[in-house]
């Protein structure tokens, strides 16, 4: 990762210690991948000492939605294995995605579509259990990941509110708290 970082840099013709913030998707998603998100900025970010922006995969995937779709609400869904999916939902305030509700982690039966008028579209791979879920929405897409542009876009808005937090602060979100069943639950 410290190449890639290194390049993207390089390209901007910009140095570590002239941004303002680093922001990352601080989850819900895979546990390893958070980690090394977490650890990478909180590493890089005490180097230069600078604030860190944790930004929800969920409302990365919402942005992305309203960006490529015009979606004014959407309703963000990852697959987090063992049979649920990681979910939020979301609707377009100042061209910004703002949670309507908290996100959860829940099998897809399970997932409540708050009561907000309008028309939802469904961004993330949760999707793939659209036949299982009650949630209905116009249209979604399946094969989307949260995107950089969006992470930032989301992480501007969040810095200039002052939402920066030091480098040892930023943690992940798991949502999930039991990740192995013990063999008396097998």
């Amino acid at each position: 990762l410290l190449p890639m970082v290194e390049a993207i840099l390089a390209e901007a013709g910009l140095s570590l210690k002239q941004l303002d913030a680093l922001a990352f998707g601080r989850g819900p998603g895979a546990f390893t991948g958070l980690r090394v998100a977490t650890a990478m900025v909180q590493g890089l970010a005490f180097a230069v000492d600078l604030p860190v922006i944790p930004v929800s995969t969920l409302a990365a995937l919402a942005q992305q939605g309203l960006r490529e779709h015009q979606a004014s609400r959407v309703l963000s869904a990852i697959d987090a294995r063992m049979d649920e999916v990681y979910w939020g939902a979301f609707s377009e305030s100042d061209g910004l995605m703002v949670p309507v509700a908290s996100e959860i982690v829940a099998a897809p039966e399970n997932v409540v579509v708050p009561s907000i008028d309008g028309h939802w579209f469904g961004m993330g791979t949760g999707w793939a259990f659209r036949n299982r879920m009650s949630a209905t929405v116009m249209d979604c897409q399946v094969e989307v990941w949260p995107h950089a542009r969006d992470v930032a876009l989301l992480a501007a808005a969040d810095f200039k509110q002052g939402k920066g937090l030091p480098s040892e602060q930023a943690m992940p979100v798991y949502l999930r708290d039991k990740v192995a069943l013990k063999k008396s639950e097998r």
